[in-house]
């Protein structure tokens, strides 16, 4: 009997009676021994949860037909979600996600939430971080607001390496804001070339790693700015074997939590984190969990601040946004609590190493090679002759990257992107190669 039932001996000898039939074995009378597993072991052995995943994914390929492999980045990732996350998310506690307004029936929502803003905080060595926002496009467009308060400066500093989806958004609300956008140009490296400060500047945007996959120097970038802010984009993954944003003096970090324990699920819901120094917190957008005592001295949880609530500050709010993605937040919570900084570090470093055998060998074919020199984490442009044919044959092969033309408002029209996580086994990053090298027939 499987132990993981929940089912009694004596719940089993009801539905037995039930359906008339002695015992377990008489239940299955009718199938032939020999095609019996109930004696026999499976034959999967010791592998850890994403083998035994893929495996089985790869069993039931066989009867629903071809999977593409996706190699797609650009700020949504294909990294492993480990069953504890679904299954702490389907919990009744959990089914609603809505503001915890009265805190002495919210101690568990309010809880995680104090957990998941100390591990983002730990994350982005910030000092203080709110309980999501809606993705990271908006909670980048949000932190460029919030400079704007803070400083009174007009003029928004946006390298041409951020993501375009990113850049659009933050564009939007600059617009709404009468506010300027000026680009900064990337060098040969793919690295940020900042020749000068505007005096009206009221940030720099700083995407770590950037769209083209290149890692960022931030050392020194603060103290070029003065008053402005230095606001970092920044993917949480790399954050476990980067040198964090606030390290380097960084005012705000935001980013796309999507890796954290969230499904790629056709681009959305996504999940936006924003932590930022504790000088500017009543600045901050969003909701902030605080942890406190009651009158017997126990620990407990409450709303510390709410200072995106019309219902709080009405016009005097710091931001329109009127929810947030507590749902996926609390995956991102399970996620980086499962896997601890060990676990986080091996995805990063997996997923970081993937990429460059991936990109070292892709450079061996003739006709191919990375278009920038700068370091890179996970994520990479390879440059060719006709990207557009490369990416249809990848696909013909069953491969997914994204199509060249995400690559245009960067400046690239050779080439296309390739993104590798833990998830892209050997054998994978094998076919990529084998599709690249092989002709078109």
């Amino acid at each position: 009997m499987n132990p993981y039932l929940p089912h009694t001996p004596d719940d089993i000898r009801e539905m037995l009676a039930t359906v008339g039939v002695p015992d377990l074995d008489a239940l299955f009378a009718d199938i032939p021994p020999e095609v019996q597993r109930r004696n026999r072991p499976l034959g999967l052995g010791g592998h850890d949860e994403q083998a035994v995943h893929g495996h089985l994914t790869s069993l039931a390929e066989r009867s629903t037909g071809h999977r593409l492999v996706p190699f797609l980045g650009g700020g949504v990732y294909d990294h492993f979600v480990p069953a504890v996350v679904g299954h702490i998310l389907s919990r009744a506690e959990f089914y609603t996600a809505y503001t915890p307004y009265q805190p002495e029936v919210s101690q568990g929502t309010l809880t995680w939430m104090f957990e998941y803003q100390t591990m983002i905080c730990e994350l982005t060595g910030m000092e203080v971080a709110n309980a999501s926002m809606y993705d990271g496009a908006t909670a980048l467009a949000e932190a460029v607001l919030m400079a704007h308060r803070a400083t009174g400066g007009r003029t928004v500093l946006i390298p041409r390496s951020l993501n375009p989806h990113l850049r659009e958004v933050v564009a939007t609300y600059a617009w709404g804001a009468g506010l300027t956008v000026a680009e900064v140009p990337y060098d040969a490296h793919g690295r940020l070339s900042l020749n000068g400060i505007p005096p009206n500047a009221c940030a720099l945007i700083v995407q770590q790693p950037n769209a083209l996959g290149v890692l960022e120097d931030l050392a020194g970038l603060k103290d070029r700015l003065g008053k402005a802010f230095l606001i970092a984009a920044a993917n949480p993954i790399a954050l476990a074997v980067v040198e964090p944003p606030g390290a380097f003096g960084a005012d705000v970090v935001v980013g796309e939590g999507q890796p954290l324990g969230n499904p790629v699920a056709f681009g959305g819901p996504l999940l936006g984190f924003f932590a930022t120094r504790m000088e500017h917190l009543r600045r901050m957008p969003g909701r902030v969990s605080g942890q406190t005592h009651d009158l017997d001295g126990k620990i407990g949880y409450v709303m510390t601040f709410q200072t995106r609530e019309q219902h709080i500050r009405r016009e005097g709010a710091t931001s329109n946004i009127c929810t947030n993605s507590a749902l996926c937040a609390l995956a991102a919570t399970v996620y980086l609590a499962a896997l601890g900084p060990g676990g986080l570090r091996r995805v990063a470093l997996l997923s970081y190493e993937r990429a460059h055998a991936l990109a070292d060998q892709i450079a061996t074919i003739p006709g191919y090679s990375l278009a920038l020199a700068g370091p890179f984490f996970h994520e990479f442009v390879v440059r060719c002759a006709n990207p557009e044919a490369a990416v249809e044959r990848l696909r013909r092969e069953g491969i997914a990257v994204l199509p060249p033309s995400f690559l245009h408002p960067l400046g690239v029209r050779d080439g296309f992107l390739v993104a590798v996580t833990e998830k892209r086994t050997p054998e994978e990053l094998d076919r990529f190669v084998s599709a690249l090298r092989r002709k078109d027939r």
